[in-house]
């Protein structure tokens, strides 16, 4: 009887350790290049703002903290241009445009601000940051949860990307457990080179932001 449970033991924290290791890897590969705050961070070309829930209009508190990251970042002169990306497929869901508003009642200059409603999921974000915007450094702005993560997708893409730590809304347990499969997908979309859905001609974040809104 001992012998089975040792055995079963075994088994168990042998398949933990293999379904835990994609996301530990990740998170050890990008610990360096991780901030916990503005202060310190280099200056790179552009901060990106990862899509997340919208309530009633408006950022929800995990979305609103992504885009208060990205303000200090860009009022501290650290980047140019922010480029708010999320899911707005549908005439219902949109992820982008709330933030936009957002960012203008904070002071950001229009021109500065760029959409991409066609960032279905962390990938295709990164994807279309350096395929379609030409982002060559971008400082990415999430909750630590999601950080390793993206911060992999942006650097396994080709952008010299550092992170910043959104500071507030959800950073759960069950956020840090949906990270396991969400990381396991990730490592799997770089292997296979996933190309998103949707590309389109290149947005030069040189240009007007203001283009990109319609």
């Amino acid at each position: 009887m001992r012998s089975i449970l040792t055995r079963s033991l075994v088994v168990f924290l042998s398949a933990l350790a293999l379904i835990l290791i994609v996301p530990l890897l990740m998170q050890l590969s990008v610990a360096a290049n991780a901030y916990n705050s503005a202060e310190g961070v280099p200056e790179t070309e552009v901060a990106i703002v990862l899509g997340a829930s919208v309530v009633r209009g408006l950022p929800s508190p995990v979305l609103a903290a992504r885009a208060n990251e990205a303000i200090e970042l860009y009022q501290k002169g650290k980047v140019k241009k922010i480029l708010v990306t999320g899911d707005s497929g549908a005439l219902t869901h949109d992820e982008v445009t709330p933030v936009r508003d957002y960012l203008l009642e904070s002071g950001i200059p229009a021109e500065d601000i760029f959409l991409d409603p066609s960032g279905f999921d962390t990938y295709s974000s990164m994807y279309r940051a350096r395929a379609v915007f030409g982002a060559k450094s971008a400082t990415i702005v999430t909750q630590n949860f999601h950080l390793p993560r993206a911060l992999f997708l942006a650097r396994a893409v080709g952008i010299g990307a550092i992170g910043v730590t959104a500071r507030g809304g959800e950073n759960s347990l069950s956020a840090y457990l949906r990270e396991i499969p969400a990381s396991w997908k990730a490592l799997l979309d770089v292997v296979f080179h996933r190309q998103p859905k949707y590309l389109g001609e290149p947005i030069p974040l040189s240009g007007d932001g203001r283009m990109t809104w319609y």
